[in-house]
């Protein structure tokens, strides 16, 4: 539904001011959220190998996920049910502004030249601000489209998004490279840009919350939904257990330093080529979005997933890792819309906070905590065998999961 006070210029996604609005919102903040995460990783293990080895240098990288991903599991739920309570809009406007708190505090405290524990800090309250991002931005969206330009929205949003996460690892390699300052303060400026374009939103973003029942009551309402609708479940779980697996962002730097010896510029594209690959995909879903056969082609997806995760880790040729990331953003893509749509399109309005929230705990798990599993398993195995386990193991889930939920494996159109 829309509730713009002034009527659409056209049935089209950009005649809408509040969607135009928020989606710039979005692509600032995925700007400013790329760049920073190459300046803290870049820094971090900088600054851990002066006194580490490699091992333990990637490990401190790994623990930025683990440290990020501990308020998203603490809070995500409770986001959730805020989310499906109060003005959504203002809750996103809030998360962007604790977001440009903790891009100013980094950029102050490389100037300073404190050590590696304020970065802890503040990347645990980054971590908790995107807690209740997440689900804000996932129900806020569909309030400002009706529901036949919701498919079309969710592939335009991923475009962008991957748009922003093209720019942004490039953009802060850059940066970094000459100051990591600067790349903390450009990522603050960018959220004041997010900030102001969500507060400059009108439209009724408040959603339809049913008073007199309790908080644990709406976040079990949530669960229940997910538990029981086995073709959701079974998507953002295959999300889950895959990237989490098979993620081997956590460990760009080390391949960029001491694998790939391409320095903080090589590591900026090698952060972004995944993107570059969702972004092609997400042009295509656009245009024409998936008709039919979506459950198969999702687990197609996964399972190339996993094989480019493998090539990248035995690769030695540069030109060769930032294809195989490419071709594993693209597939991650396939993967990523088809869960978006059957979240968004399945949920009811008054639960969409909740449900995105659950949607969330399961990716952030795949992304953050397999950060941290890669600098776990780099621990012991080394760089290149973790990401080579990784990838076996998405291959390993993506059979396991097609098994599981035939559900899933039979899913046919996202209607």
């Amino acid at each position: 539904m829309t509730t713009d006070s002034q009527p659409p210029t056209g049935d089209t996604l950009f005649g809408r001011r509040p969607y135009v609005l928020f989606l710039t919102s979005r692509f600032f903040s995925t700007l400013a959220t790329g760049s920073q995460a190459v300046t803290i990783a870049w820094e971090v293990y900088e600054i851990a190998r002066r006194t580490m080895d490699v091992e333990e240098a990637a490990f401190a990288v790994g623990m930025i996920g683990l440290v990020q991903f501990l308020p998203l599991i603490c809070l995500t739920l409770v986001a959730g049910e805020t989310a499906d309570r109060y003005n959504r809009r203002l809750i996103l406007a809030l998360c962007y502004i604790t977001q440009l708190i903790t891009s100013a505090a980094l950029a102050l405290r490389s100037e300073l030249g404190t050590g590696l524990w304020p970065v802890f800090v503040l990347s645990a309250l980054f971590g908790s601000a995107r807690a209740f991002f997440h689900p804000a931005a996932s129900a806020l969206g569909p309030m400002l489209v009706p529901i036949h330009l919701l498919p079309r929205a969710i592939a335009t949003n991923s475009l962008v998004a991957q748009l922003g996460s093209i720019l942004g690892p490039a953009l802060g390699g850059l940066l970094c490279s000459i100051s990591p300052v600067l790349g903390y303060s450009v990522s603050a400026g960018l959220y004041v840009g997010s900030t102001i374009c969500c507060l400059l939103i009108r439209a009724d973003t408040r959603p339809p919350f049913e008073h007199g029942r309790s908080r644990a009551a709406q976040i079990r309402e949530g669960l229940g939904y997910v538990w029981h609708n086995k073709l959701v479940l079974g998507a953002i779980s295959l999300d889950l257990f895959a990237v989490l697996l098979g993620g081997a962002t956590g460990l760009l730097p080390v391949f960029a330093r001491d694998v790939l010896h391409v320095g903080p510029e090589g590591f900026g594209i090698l952060r972004s080529s995944p993107a570059i690959g969702a972004l092609v995909v997400a042009s295509v879903l656009a245009l024409r979005p998936i008709r039919s056969g979506a459950g198969g082609k999702m687990l197609l997806a996964v399972a190339l997933f996993g094989v480019m995760t493998i090539v990248f880790a035995y690769s030695r040729s540069f030109a060769l890792s930032v294809f195989a990331l490419a071709v594993l953003g693209g597939a991650d893509m396939v993967s990523v819309f088809t869960r978006q749509s059957l979240v968004q399109i399945a949920t009811p309005d008054r639960m969409r906070g909740r449900v995105s929230a659950v949607s969330t705990l399961f990716i952030g798990a795949s992304n953050e905590l397999g950060e941290f599993e890669s600098g776990v398993v780099a621990r012991f195995l080394g760089p290149v065998s973790a990401v080579a386990f990784g990838g076996f193991g998405s291959l390993f889930v993506t059979g396991l999961w097609t098994w599981l939920f035939p559900t899933l494996r039979k899913a046919d159109r996202l209607t």
